[in-house]
């Protein structure tokens, strides 16, 4: 009876634990490519720079920031601290970051601070910001890199994605692919 309990066991671990997930890793390669590598995004050269489904943590004047990331964009430890609105931690990381964006944004008035730049997303990992999160840095971004902010406003346009299906969720920007386009501006 052990014996046969044992077979069984090893039988079913090659069937899931092996022959199931490569043969949907091999459809998954076939049918979307892309997704199934982990989205990866290539500089000019070839060298892979990060996923365009993990944010990156970008704090350079001359790039669009993203969401805040409690994990710093570790995808080994997705999720965010879940603090209520009125813990005392949450209130002084957040009265931080305020200064630091106003700080680094002059003109830019606290109450015009669009929340997604200020709150995690919930697995703290999440690329898009919204396109008004994006616009309010283009002053800054374009007097760090002496470009027009006309030309800003565009490449934020070309990498804004729109709702899923049309219908789920609202209109996104991907820092990361948006900041790779900016840095083929120059080239």
């Amino acid at each position: 009876m052990i014996l046969k309990n044992l077979r069984l066991s090893l039988v079913l671990l090659l069937i899931c634990g092996v022959a199931y997930p490569l043969a949907m890793t091999g459809v998954a390669q076939v049918v979307m490519p892309a997704q199934a590598s982990g989205s990866l995004i290539t500089d000019g050269s070839g060298k892979v720079v990060g996923s365009e489904l993990i944010g990156q943590t970008f704090t350079d004047p001359k790039y669009f920031w993203g969401r805040i990331s409690s994990i710093d964009n570790n995808a080994s430890g997705s999720g965010s601290n879940n603090y209520a609105p009125s813990n005392p931690a949450l209130i002084e990381r957040t009265q931080k970051d305020i200064a630091a964006f106003l700080a680094a944004n002059p003109g830019v008035k606290q109450e015009d601070i669009p929340a997604d730049l200020l709150t995690n997303s919930a697995s703290g990992l999440d690329p898009h910001i919204s396109p008004k999160a994006a616009r309010i840095q283009v002053e800054r971004v374009a007097k760090a890199r002496n470009l027009e902010p006309v030309q800003l406003q565009a490449l934020i346009e070309a990498n804004t994605e729109g709702r899923s299906l049309g219908v789920f969720g609202e209109p996104r920007v991907n820092v990361v692919k948006l900041n790779l386009a900016l840095d083929e501006l120059k080239k």
